[in-house]
Formats: structure tokens, sequence, C-alpha cells
């Protein structure tokens, strides 16, 4: 499983990634989390607000800062 994190370094960003991080050690799961920050790449996504979220190529959420528990609902 890949985990993309869209944004440019913002507090939000930042803090999405972190959660992003601890849903997956809570799951128990392998995945590869990684940040993007070049915004060609973000645009290509279609994402206009950050953080976004994407997980296998997929934009799970966008200009929302989830909680773990949320992130953990799209790793099942």
């Amino acid at each position: 499983m890949k985990i993309e994190i869209l944004g440019t370094g913002c507090k939000k960003c930042k803090e999405l990634e972190a959660n992003a991080q601890k849903a997956v050690a809570d799951s128990g799961k392998f995945a590869q989390i990684e940040k993007v920050e070049d915004i060609q790449k973000i645009m290509e996504y279609g994402v206009m607000n950050t953080p976004g979220l994407v997980i296998d190529g997929e934009v799970k959420s966008t200009g929302k800062l989830l909680s773990p528990e949320q992130i953990a609902e799209f790793l099942v």
C-alpha cells in the first residue's frame, strides 16, 4: 500500500503525515508513506486544496486534517 500526503509543507500537511503514520502503525499493516510537495504532481491528482490524502493512487481526502481514526477507515 502506498500513501501519499499532498501539501507544500504547511502545518496541517505535517500533521496529516503524522496522523497517517500513526494510523498505519496502529493498523499493523505495511504501507509506504510519501510526502509530495511538488505543486505539479499535486495538480496532476486534481487536488486544489491541501492537505491531500492519496492511497494507492486514489484521492481519498482534500483540504481536511483527518484524524488517525479517520485515515484507518481507508486502510481496511
